[in-house]
């Protein structure tokens, strides 16, 4: 660990900025802060966390009767969230650290926050320069040394002034907040109702012929059974936390897993009948517990997976999926390389809160009398792709297997909640992504692994795509020596930007073009293409690095043993489509869904799988012909009984 407090300092309080926290303040830690029935532990500091309250939903929304009065809870929940998050991550660094919060904790919270230079006292109330009592705090206690803050002047009451409405020092500007009040409750920080909408997605999807695919069949989980050999399968057990940030938030992951099912407690209202207002409700509740962007889509088939790991048949027995994107950080991957030691992070980031979103808002509904389950990262049954794009979140990119938002880019990761409440649903939308990604191959030219393609789109078990070469993907994200996984695409593509308040006036200005003025693409793509490599977008920004660079090796934090990835761009790198070797693993080649030993991978006949490949327009002739599905659109079925064997490997990372 640095013996500089100031580096230390940054670490911390950049862990809970990254994760939400609207101000962090940190205080030396004083006898009488600690309760009397508590035991005071040998703690020097704490660090204080606030959180910004929700938007109350309006009168007229029925979410407004869900949230009155439980605004602080809801900002109580997410300040607990980073600071377990935070006192995990110190002790990952081999130092003691508690989070407290006001239910459970052994601290007087408000007097450390006073400390701490986050607010001040108004007679018996609480008061912040900038959210005024709108707040909630939990606290960290620690022997981890830190710089400490200064406690605020009474004088500081009001920190609105014109620093705060522009935003000076790169805070986020009060315009920015007075824009999104503005916004009805139910919509997005994100104007997703200019976006155009279509009634089919912009990638071409032969329903009836797309597979239900087991979850063995996922490279992940062939990883975990040993399909990709003994170094890959033991990597998969910390290749994305092996940092202890990252490390700090698998506990919280792990331990909502348990809670995804449950059972009806309560009987559906009368006024829980209409789809409309249904669907208005549940966004309202989705922005004020954190989702960035939500949309809903009745469930096809196909988008449930068709075995558990352990070769159970999963039923599709919702109609609806709610879909939310969380943000994966902008800040701090400008400060990355994307394949760097925050990776990893910034994916567990937002599983966790994910999790915590579709989590609460599941259990809701269940005790409202409507079935539902969140379907996370760490157990979902259901395929979060096609979802995304029939909800109206974005479309598929050359990325391959990522869906890209016009406002966001791919810098995002999903959670799903599946139910039966009736609901609206949202249309598919069209901002002109399949012609931009036919222009640009900047994630294909940066990719460390060479893993996304080059050429044109082709079908892939029902879906037109850039189909990537997903084994090799992942074995470069499970084996990665210097970072944790990896998130170069995402990085480095033109559409990672911050389009509103917060980003740069030409960056709006072309995020507005490119959703408004859809006739001019075909003229502004090759500029934007062009003018994003040299304005230098997709390098490492310094000032934006705030976290440590270290690696868990049998449980203790050292100094990564290979060093870390410092990739900026790689401008002179090209690939002639036709001598790229893309591995293809069809249907009909994925392991039985109940196969508990090791299914090696055959790559060579994965290259030669290249020949079954259609085009998009070979698929649709082969359709209007009456031609029949392919055969290697059929999965492989599940081994016999007799034929089940080996050891069982059905538990997975999340579980261990």
């Amino acid at each position: 660990m640095p013996d500089d407090l100031a580096i230390r300092t940054k670490d911390i309080k950049g862990a809970a900025y990254f994760l939400d926290a609207a101000q962090v303040g940190i205080c030396e830690m004083v006898e009488t802060a600690w309760y009397e029935s508590a035991t005071a532990e040998p703690h020097s500091h704490a660090v204080v966390i606030m959180v910004r309250h929700g938007r109350t939903p309006e009168a007229d929304n029925i979410a407004h009767d869900w949230v009155k009065g439980h605004e602080n809870a809801v900002a109580e929940l997410r300040a607990f969230e980073i600071a377990i998050a935070v006192s995990e991550h110190i002790q990952w660094m081999g130092f003691e650290a508690k989070a407290h919060d006001h239910e459970t904790g052994e601290v007087d919270i408000n007097r450390l926050s006073v400390l701490a230079g986050l607010t001040i006292r108004d007679g018996v109330n609480l008061i912040n320069p900038y959210l005024g009592d709108e707040f909630a705090i939990a606290a960290v206690t620690t022997d981890y040394p830190l710089n400490v803050d200064k406690p605020l002047a009474q004088s500081a009451k009001n920190g609105k002034g014109l620093g705060y409405w522009l935003g000076l020092g790169s805070a986020v500007p009060g315009i920015e907040w007075n824009r999104r009040d503005k916004r009805a409750t139910h919509l997005s920080a994100y104007p997703m109702e200019q976006v155009d909408r279509v009634e089919r997605p912009t990638t071409l999807i032969i329903d009836e012929e797309v597979p239900r695919v087991p979850k063995r069949a996922e490279f992940f989980a062939r990883s975990e059974f040993g399909d990709l050999g003994e170094k890959s399968r033991i990597e998969r057990g910390r290749f994305s936390f092996k940092h202890p940030f990252a490390q700090a938030m698998v506990s919280l992951i792990r331990r909502m897993v348990p809670e995804q099912d449950g059972e009806l407690t309560g009987a559906p209202a009368a006024e829980n009948s209409d789809p409309v207002k249904n669907a208005k409700a549940l966004k309202s509740l989705s922005y004020l517990l954190g989702s960035e962007i939500t949309g809903i889509c009745e469930m096809p088939d196909y988008a449930w997976y068709s075995h558990r790991k352990d070769g159970s048949e999963i039923p599709y027995n919702h109609k609806y999926a709610v879909v939310m994107l969380i943000d994966q950080g902008y800040e701090t991957m400008e400060g990355a390389s994307g394949d760097d030691f925050i990776s990893g992070a910034q994916s567990m980031r937002s599983y966790m809160r994910g999790a915590e979103i579709a989590g609460v808002m599941a259990e809701h509904l269940r005790a409202n009398g409507f079935p539902a389950r969140p379907q996370t990262n760490a157990d979902s049954d259901v395929v979060h792709p096609p979802l995304v794009m029939l909800a109206g979140l974005g479309e598929l990119s050359r990325i391959g297997e990522v869906v890209l938002n016009p406002f966001i880019g791919p810098r995002l990761k999903t959670v799903v909640m599946t139910t039966d409440m009736p609901l609206e649903v949202d249309k598919p939308i069209d901002f002109g992504l399949q012609k931009f990604c036919s222009s640009c191959w900047k994630c294909a030219r940066e990719c460390p692994c060479d893993s996304i393609s080059w050429g044109d789109k082709v079908m892939f078990n029902g879906y037109e795509m850039w189909k990537p070469d997903v084994e090799r993907c992942t074995r470069y994200r499970l084996t990665n020596p210097k970072g944790l996984a990896c998130g170069r695409c995402m990085k480095t593509c033109p559409l990672n930007k911050v389009v509103t308040w917060e980003g740069p006036l030409m960056t709006r200005i072309a995020s507005w073009l490119g959703v408004n003025v859809r006739f001019m693409k075909p003229i502004l793509i090759p500029i934007a293409v062009w003018a994003d490599d040299w304005l230098g977008n997709g390098i490492r920004n310094p000032l934006k690095k705030w976290w440590l660079d270290l690696e868990i090796v049998d449980g203790h934090a050292v100094l990564p043993r290979k060093g870390v990835n410092q990739r900026d761009l790689n401008l002179d790198h090209k690939i002639d489509p036709a001598e790229q070797k893309m591995a293809y693993y069809h249907a009909s080649d994925m392991p039985p869904p109940n196969s508990n030993d090791p299914v090696e991978v055959d790559r060579k006949a994965a290259l030669k799988a290249k020949e079954l490949l259609e085009t998009p327009a070979e698929a649709l002739a082969r359709v209007a012909a009456g031609g029949a599905k392919p055969d290697h659109y059929n999965p492989t079925p599940p081994l016999e009984m007799a034929e089940v064997a080996g050891e069982d490997k059905t538990k997975g990372i999340w579980d261990k």
